[in-house]
């Protein structure tokens, strides 16, 4: 018996090890990042009688019906000579998105706009076969990528094509802004954790010459640094971040502009946002097993190896949580057997109090939207709680995503319905593919919760406080993604 509690508890140690690393490896990102802000920024313009490059710009969609037209009216706005960029809308949809999306490019190529509507016999390959299929029909010398909830300013191209005057560069990515940051909790928390990737994970890695990704969209490649890094493959459900490491490995360089942001929509319900999650999540595994190996073998000082592994790792620190969670229970009736001071478990707070500054920064620092510092503070105190217990009750969903990674099971490139809200009078209610069943992932969310009330009860008898706000937050966190998940579902 006593081996089954020492197997416990070491477990429980190992799982809070590798979540503290995780923890101080954002730290160490944070410090970058404020090592970056102490520099002169770096102003790349174009010279007033310069002959623009031509540009391809590439829009992937697969049924999206209420934002494509939105899309492709954004696109044309573009403050770039209609002569010197083109747009193929990369359509593998197979709903009424397909006789929307036809009607738009025809009204713009009546106006005299290089615009093609492009369509493939079967959707093979998901995104990233979409990408490659379509890289024969790109005339252009830099490929623009946009998804279909994007809506990028105007001054896109002319901004972001100025970085490649060094001919190193492969990639120039653009910040993520949020359209309806403040349409939900739900999207606010959303906006919380990706304003940190967007600042301190972004720019620290740039910053210390560390290698970055491109985000999949609202961004520009170099067409001759995708042919040389091997092009788009399918094999991961994250080809960014699969091509940007190829093309990095390769010596080419990506440049992050966090001063230079691009407007999008957030998930508005948690079954697309789960949807993403778990793409993401699981992305990420597929792509640290294959790309890991490259890291490890090539000449990269050490140090720029150790913070891409941790980059390409970072998915799996949701296996820890949810490990660290499951067995947070057990312990209390464990501890009164070992001759072990609960206490010493306190070192790993180390991890938290490490977040909470990086969190800070991202969200009230970085001066992302213009408002006053006391309102950005007050609604950092009140979210950032809220946005760890979410955290964790989505770790049993992210954990699974993660596992089938490394596993090698393959699922197909599930995309993040987006319905066009834009404020709160906004509506997803009674829209399509919105998700219809119960999952057991979902069911399982339930339980969890009323597990973890059963660890707070049992804390209060044990007269043992140790795990009593850990508990309360995953039984909050499971059972708000329990009840949102059953909220969200379609009543079609």
């Amino acid at each position: 018996m006593n081996l089954i509690f020492s197997i416990i508890l070491t477990l429980y140690c190992v799982a809070l090890a590798y979540i503290t690393i995780y923890c101080l490896l954002q730290l160490n990102l944070l410090f970058y990042y404020k090592k970056n802000n102490k520099r002169k920024s770096f102003d790349a313009s174009l010279e007033q009688n310069e002959k623009l490059p031509f540009v391809t710009i590439q829009l992937p969609i697969y049924n999206e019906m209420y934002v494509v037209e939105r899309l492709i009216d954004t696109i044309i706005q573009m403050d770039y000579p209609k002569d010197r960029f083109e747009i193929h809308v990369l359509d593998d949809s197979t709903d009424q998105t397909v006789e929307i999306t036809r009607n738009k490019v025809e009204e713009y190529k009546t106006k005299g706009f290089l615009i093609e509507h492009i369509r493939r016999k079967d959707r093979k390959g998901y995104k990233a076969g979409a990408l490659k299929e379509a890289m024969p029909y790109a005339k252009g010398e830099f490929i623009a990528i946009f998804d279909a909830d994007f809506l990028p300013k105007k001054d896109f191209l002319k901004t972001t094509v100025a970085h490649f005057k060094d001919k190193n560069v492969g990639v120039v990515q653009t910040r993520w802004e949020h359209i309806n940051q403040d349409y939900s909790i739900l999207t606010r928390l959303q906006a919380l954790q990706l304003n940190v990737h967007f600042t301190v994970e972004q720019t620290g890695r740039s910053s210390g010459d560390f290698l970055l990704q491109f985000n999949g969209t609202a961004g520009v490649w170099r067409r001759a640094c995708i042919d040389d890094a091997g092009g788009w493959e399918a094999d991961t459900l994250t080809e960014d971040l699969d091509l940007s490491y190829r093309a990095q490995l390769k010596g080419w360089k990506i440049i992050y502009l966090e001063k230079f942001g691009s407007p999008a929509e957030l998930p508005a319900e948690i079954n697309g946002l789960k949807s993403q999650q778990f793409r993401w999540m699981k992305g990420g595994a597929e792509t640290a097993k294959k790309i890991i190996p490259s890291i490890l073998k090539s000449h990269l000082p050490w140090r720029q190896k150790f913070h891409a592994i941790g980059h390409l790792m970072a998915s799996t620190v949701f296996v820890f949580i949810f490990l660290a969670a499951i067995l947070s229970v057990p312990l209390l009736f464990i501890f009164p057997y070992l001759t072990f001071n609960a206490n010493y478990l306190s070192v790993f707070l180390l991890g938290l109090i490490a977040m909470s500054p990086v969190y800070y920064v991202a969200n009230v620092q970085a001066e992302l939207k213009e408002e006053r510092y006391t309102k950005l503070l007050f609604k950092f105190l009140i979210l950032f709680p809220v946005f760890l217990s979410l955290s964790m009750g989505l770790s049993l969903h992210n954990a699974i995503a993660v596992l089938q990674g490394y596993f090698g099971k393959k699922s197909p490139f599930v995309r993040t319905p987006k319905f066009n809200i834009k404020s709160i009078s906004d509506s997803f209610k009674k829209q399509n593919y919105k998700t219809t069943k119960i999952k057991w992932t979902t069911i399982m969310e339930g339980i969890l919760s009323l597990y973890f009330i059963g660890g707070i009860i049992a804390g209060l008898i044990l007269q043992d406080y140790t795990f009593v706000i850990f508990h309360s937050l995953l039984a909050m966190g499971f059972g708000t993604i329990f009840y949102y998940s059953i909220n969200h579902l379609s009543t079609k």
